[in-house]
């Protein structure tokens, strides 16, 4: 299994692909039985929680929720000042994507095809989904309503559920095809298509909430580790060696975007000003202001490695990665 490929949707460097597949081989897992949960130990509490290795973030209302390295999942109530550890999280698997439904429900995924819900705003988590000894990691989650969800992840396999996730359902994202792409993320349009960007500069696109997919060229031969969904309906995908594309048609035709970088970028976020910020390799933090048609490059001076990022307040925003949480103002 070659974990050092499908981690890269996050982070793409070497040393973040390592930390997180060598930390396969301590987690706890399921039984043998399609993934039902048995006995497992829980995420640790620990003081240098906001220094370890933090991979996505979501709002859960007007708090932040961030998922990681060991299970831990982090909570600010605060715009991301100050964090704190949740009561309860049934893994210490390293988690990769969370997302929420609303202030209260959500859900987080990680390796050995781990599935977590929360139906507090992430203060305690339940354990829906792995599997012992799993080769599956899952990268992203995604719900259309209550009830139907995807995730995805590696080897072209998606978990799905339609029933709020009491059960899920694994299968192949394109059945009868030679494709054994990873699934780097998943994220929705605002008429509700599904996108998956994965690699060979493939990127999926379901019309149907995920029931069917069909594969789409952008004309790159990289790989796509993340993408955004614009408020005005446009496309982003992103990935190696500082690769931004864009599409204004529903992923009908794609434009790559002059970055001014070849670090590769692997995450980011709309603002609510409508600024685009994607973070990356080596202090990587792109901006732009035209809805993603031309980006800024405004690299940090410590060279940090970053995952994602999620807004604050104005030029505030919360940058989180290799070496946990720090804050960063676009204005300096």
């Amino acid at each position: 299994m070659t974990f050092m490929h499908m981690t890269a949707r996050k982070l793409a460097a070497s040393l973040f692909i390592f930390a997180i597949a060598v930390s396969i081989d301590r987690e706890a897992f399921a039984d043998d039985h399609g993934g039902k949960p048995q006995p497992y130990e829980y995420a640790v509490a620990s003081d240098m929680a906001s220094e370890a290795l933090l991979l996505d973030v979501d709002s859960a209302g007007s708090r932040l929720v961030a998922v990681g390295e060991f299970g831990h999942v982090l909570l600010s109530d605060d715009k991301g000042t100050s964090w704190r550890q949740a009561a309860s999280v049934p893994t210490r698997n390293t988690l990769v994507g969370v997302t929420f439904l609303d202030n209260q429900t959500g859900y987080a995924v990680g390796h050995a095809a781990t599935i977590l819900k929360t139906e507090d705003g992430g203060e305690n988590w339940t354990l829906q989904y792995n599997e012992r000894n799993g080769e599956t990691p899952l990268f992203a989650v995604y719900f259309a309503d209550a009830q139907n969800g995807i995730a995805v992840g590696g080897f072209s396999y998606t978990f799905e559920t339609g029933n709020g996730g009491e059960t899920w359902t694994q299968r192949a994202l394109v059945e009868d095809s030679y494709d054994d792409f990873h699934l780097n993320d998943v994220f929705a349009d605002n008429k509700g298509n599904l996108y998956i960007p994965a690699e060979f500069g493939t990127v999926y696109k379901s019309r149907d909430r995920g029931q069917n997919w069909q594969a789409i060229e952008t004309g790159y031969d990289g790989s796509f580790w993340g993408g955004l969904g614009l408020d005005n309906g446009d496309l982003l995908v992103f990935g190696m060696r500082g690769n931004v594309w864009r599409s204004s048609n529903s992923g009908g035709s794609w434009k790559q975007v002059d970055t001014g970088t070849d670090q590769s970028v692997s995450g980011g976020t709309q603002l609510e000003d409508g600024r685009i910020v994607l973070v990356g390799l080596s202090g990587t933090v792109l901006v732009s202001g035209d809805g993603g048609k031309s980006f800024t490059n405004q690299p940090r001076p410590d060279r940090l490695s970053f995952a994602t990022a999620i807004g604050k307040t104005g030029d505030e925003i919360v940058l989180l990665g290799d070496p946990g949480i720090k804050p960063h103002n676009l204005a300096e």
